[in-house]
Order: C-alpha cells, then sequence, then structure tokens
C-alpha cells in the first residue's frame, strides 16, 4: 500500500504478508492504513544494518561488537545492501546466498552474516520500519553435524590433576570447566566475590580491546549471551576455591590473576595446553571440550536440556537439544531399557 513519499519525493509503498483468507487480508489492511509506516520510507538494508549497531553497541561485548560490525561490513559489500528494506523479499536474501555460495564463502559464514541481517530486520520490525522480517522466513542449508566425542572421565581426571602440579590455580580453572561449564574467557573473569557458599555467579568475560600502539586492553565485560547465571558447586571444587584463595586473596581480586585486573584468557589457555601434554592424552581434545564433557555427563545421566542449558549459560534450551542431540538420544535410550525393566520385573512401582 501506498505510504507516502521519500526524501527523494519518489512513492513509497509497504506491504505484509497474510496467512489466511481474504478477511484476514482485509483485516490487514485496514491495520496498515490507520497505522502506516512512514519511517521505511527511503531506508535501505544498509540503513537498517547501522540502526541496529548504533542501538545495540552499548550492550554488546567488545568481541560481539567486532563481530557484528565485520559481517554487516561483509553484508554492505553486497547489492542486497542497496535495496529498499521495504521491498526486501524472500527471494532477494536467498539469491544473496547463493552469490556468496558462488564466490566460495562457507556455509557457517553464510549462516552467520544471515543471522545478523535476521537480527537486523526484527529490530526493523520493532520499530515498524517494516511488516516481516523475510530473513526468518528464507531457507538455509542445514549443516550436517557430526556429534563429537567426549572426554573420558578417567582423561578429565588426569588433565585436572596434571593441571594442579603446573599450578593449583590451573587446577582450579580446570575444574571449574569442567564442572562449572565454564567458558575460557569466562573463567579469565572470576572473582572471589562470584562465590557464596556452593553458589558461583558467572556473569562477565574477558576480551580483548586491540589498540593500533602497545599491549592490547582487557575488559571485563558481559557473557557472551549477556546473561548472569548461577550454578552450585560440589564441596570438594568449593574447598579447592576457598584453598586458593586464602592464599592468593591478597595479590588479586580475581580469581586466576597475578594482578589487579581480570586475568587474560589465554593464561587459561596455556594451563590446558600444557596439562594435556603432560597428562598424555589426546592432543585433538580442546579446552572447551571439559565443558562438552559436562553437558554430555548431564544430559545422558538424565538431567533435564533446560537445566543443562541455563547451567552452561545458552540462550534457549533448543540451542543444547541442537549441539548435544547425541547425549539425549543416550538418555532416552536409558530411560527406554529402565521402563522395559519395570514391566518386566514385576516390582511395584
Amino acid at each position: 500500500m501506498f505510504t507516502g513519499r521519500g526524501e527523494d519525493g519518489q512513492p513509497t509503498q509497504v506491504s505484509r504478508t497474510v496467512r489466511g483468507g481474504k478477511r484476514d487480508a482485509q483485516r490487514v489492511a485496514s491495520s496498515l492504513e490507520s497505522r502506516p509506516t512512514p519511517h521505511a520510507a527511503g531506508r535501505t538494508i544498509t540503513d537498517v544494518l547501522a540502526a541496529w549497531q548504533e542501538v545495540n553497541q552499548s550492550v554488546w561485548s567488545e568481541a560481539s561488537r567486532r563481530d557484528y560490525a565485520s559481517r554487516a561490513g561483509l553484508i554492505a559489500k553486497d547489492p542486497i545492501a542497496k535495496v529498499s528494506a521495504a521491498r526486501l523479499n524472500v527471494g532477494d536474501v536467498e539469491r544473496w546466498h547463493a552469490r556468496m555460495r558462488r564466490v566460495g564463502v562457507g556455509e557457517g559464514a553464510i549462516r552467520s552474516r544471515h543471522g545478523v541481517l535476521r537480527a537486523a530486520l526484527a529490530q526493523a520490525v520493532r520499530w515498524e520500519w517494516v511488516g516481516d522480517n523475510v530473513a526468518s522466513r528464507a531457507r538455509l542449508r542445514q549443516p550436517r553435524r557430526t556429534p563429537r566425542d567426549a572426554m573420558s572421565v578417567d582423561e578429565v581426571r588426569s588433565v585436572i590433576t596434571t593441571a594442579r602440579e603446573i599450578d593449583p590455580a590451573a587446577g582450579v580453572a580446570l575444574r571449574l570447566a569442567a564442572v562449572a561449564g565454564c567458558r575460557r574467557a569466562e573463567l579469565a573473569a572470576l572473582r572471589w566475590d562470584d562465590l557464596e557458599g556452593e553458589r558461583l555467579t558467572i556473569d562477565s568475560s574477558v576480551t580483548q580491546r586491540r589498540e593500533v600502539e602497545g599491549d592490547p586492553e582487557l575488559l571485563d565485560e558481559p557473557t557472551k549471551t549477556a546473561n548472569r547465571r548461577t550454578v552450585h558447586l560440589d564441596p570438594a571444587t568449593v574447598a579447592e576455591i576457598l584453598a586458593l584463595q586464602e592464599e592468593r586473596k591478597v595479590v588479586s581480586p580475581y580469581m586466576f590473576s597475578y594482578e589487579t585486573g581480570p586475568a587474560p584468557a589465554s593464561r587459561i589457555g596455556w594451563w590446558w595446553s600444557r596439562a594435556r601434554t603432560a597428562a598424555g592424552i589426546d592432543p585433538s581434545w580442546r579446552l572447551h571440550d571439559l565443558r562438552h564433557w559436562s553437558a554430555t555427563v548431564a544430559i545422558s545421566g538424565g538431567t533435564d536440556v533446560r537445566t543443562v542449558a541455563g547451567r552452561l549459560g545458552h540462550a534457549n534450551a533448543a540451542m543444547t537439544l541442537r549441539v548435544y542431540a547425541h547425549a539425549v538420544e543416550a538418555a532416552d535410550r536409558k530411560l527406554g531399557e529402565q521402563l522395559g525393566g519395570l514391566l518386566d520385573s514385576g516390582a511395584p512401582s
């Protein structure tokens, strides 16, 4: 429908996809007539991306700002960036995908850039610049996921024990990665006062701000998903943290730092690499595999996915379900055996 004229004097229009019959379409048309979206006039995808970044700068971490700016910049180099936001359709988005594939962009990078466009358009819908987020309806190729094996409990114990011999702080860091599912940057940002009794609060992570000259600045910023989460720890892990605190609390307010500021995340990674080599375990295991181990053990042991998602700091349980589908299958197998066993045993329920 006609919504007026843009700054260049050209007529502008807005459309909305309706799933339903003629009466539904008439109702939506009436709504658009009574509440048009004049702000969409003259806006291109470049404008939408710029507005999305401007509004969210203050809530994103330094790493997220860099990543999103890079992806938005790559989108801006494609013809899709010049398309009017009000006229963008699903076909435009899927042809953009095809152009990226033709020049050799991988499916993972395509999904990342598509996610930025989808998020920016979601904001445009909230602001009533456009009536529909067409990126959410465009089809992406589904990746073929090969379930990654989990470390054995013996390997986890071995690498933590070896890390403890390198530095008691290293042993605590790797144990927290396995028990609490902490990411490397989250470990680097942990403070002594994040532990209250058996409850550990994880609400920040360490990122680097790269300057042209000098060493990079370490920043203690919100976690990857900007969510605060609290996890319960076992008595042995708490005891190790308190013993380390008694020895090093005068050095730094941060658990794994030797200075007043946060620890560099690279220190945690170095501890892992050295301990893995000294323990003689498979060199293909990553520090992140301690987090992977904790989630796999929890889900395959029967812990519900929503609880595991909260412990890992995932934005939603659907993400956890996708990543740990193999563990869910193992848990379901155990449940099937348990239910069948109850029927065959004749024991009262």
